[in-house]
């Protein structure tokens, strides 16, 4: 086994993501580009605002710098680093509008919908005709059968990344809860691309030590919050990464997290709208929903973070 590209780019990353901290921190609250609260959620949250966000700047250049040392041997990692740049990219525009233009809402839904579309059209494009990485997918507990589904894949990708995506970035809502989930479900893919030699290690050991390294100032209380710009960029690094190993199936049972996450929005929405005004839970995401039922922030962590680590368990029998 050859530990230079599954330890090295963990270190490099971590050193790289811990030097930043402490330089980008102090820039991102001297420009004030500091988190607003809402004022009709979570009362302890009020505490945080003011508390900079966009750190996921960190995170990304974090891996790019590493992928950067294993790009021509590893070219496989080319696609997952321009999906992961690319929704981290849509991100920071959204980011940046809301706190230094102060536009409350960022990126207009429309803009941001076809920016997404834009990024995981040229994904696919990529991988149809510069790659040999096949659109069947690992069926789980199947014993290693494939499902090809023809030509739906490619709507079903748009489906999967974009979903993904906007899961991820629900989920960044607590102190470490998008960072301590993402890490776990990296290390996963890890596992996996080193036992299937696949080609793309180098990236998800890059994000495994990144995130270890922004977690010593996104845990509880937070010193700085990813952002739209973390959020985005893990959700693409998370379904790309899924697809290059032909795994998409497998974000459902290890990035189940994220999926409750977005369907909580969704009923909460749907429920809010056909009832005339009632909620189906407490508050959406539900992360919120635990914490206006008594638990602490840290606990919901603890908790999904465990939940996470348990189904990536699960994941692994189910290869």
């Amino acid at each position: 086994m050859n530990y230079y590209i599954i330890v090295i780019p963990v270190l490099i990353a971590f050193l790289l993501s811990v030097i930043m901290g402490p330089v980008v921190i102090p820039f991102l609250r001297k420009l004030k580009m500091g988190q607003t609260e809402r004022e009709d959620g979570v009362k302890s949250h009020l505490k945080k605002a003011g508390t900079p966000t966009m750190g996921g700047v960190i995170i990304l250049a974090s891996v790019l710098v590493t992928s950067l040392f294993y790009v021509k041997d590893y070219p496989k990692i080319i696609p997952i680093l321009f999906v992961t740049l690319g929704f981290g990219l849509i991100g920071f525009l959204d980011d940046y509008l809301k706190v230094v233009m102060k536009r409350s809402d960022g990126l207009f839904p429309k803009q941001k919908f076809a920016l997404q579309i834009v990024v995981t059209a040229i994904f696919a494009f990529y991988i149809v005709r510069f790659t040999d990485v096949s659109l069947a997918m690992l069926i789980p507990f199947s014993g290693g059968k494939y499902l090809n589904i023809g030509w739906l894949a490619i709507p079903l990708m748009f489906i999967a990344v974009i979903g993904t995506v906007n899961g991820v970035n629900f989920t960044d809502g607590l102190d470490g809860l998008a960072s301590s989930v993402t890490v776990l479900v990296a290390t996963f893919f890890t596992v996996v691309a080193v036992g299937t030699k696949s080609g793309i290690e180098p990236v998800t050991c890059a994000v495994v030590g990144a995130l270890l390294g922004f977690l010593l100032f996104n845990v509880y209380p937070a010193s700085v919050f990813m952002g739209d710009t973390g959020s985005l960029a893990l959700g693409g690094f998370v379904a790309s990464t899924a697809y290059m190993l032909q795994m998409p199936i497998f974000i459902m049972i290890v990035g189940l997290i994220y999926l409750v996450e977005v369907l909580s929005v969704m009923i909460q929405v749907t429920y809010f709208k056909k009832t005339g005004g009632k909620r189906f839970f407490k508050m959406a995401p539900i992360h919120h929903h635990f914490e206006l039922c008594g638990w602490s922030e840290t606990r919901v962590v603890a908790v999904f973070s465990i939940v996470t680590a348990i189904l990536c368990l699960i994941a692994l029998l189910a290869l």
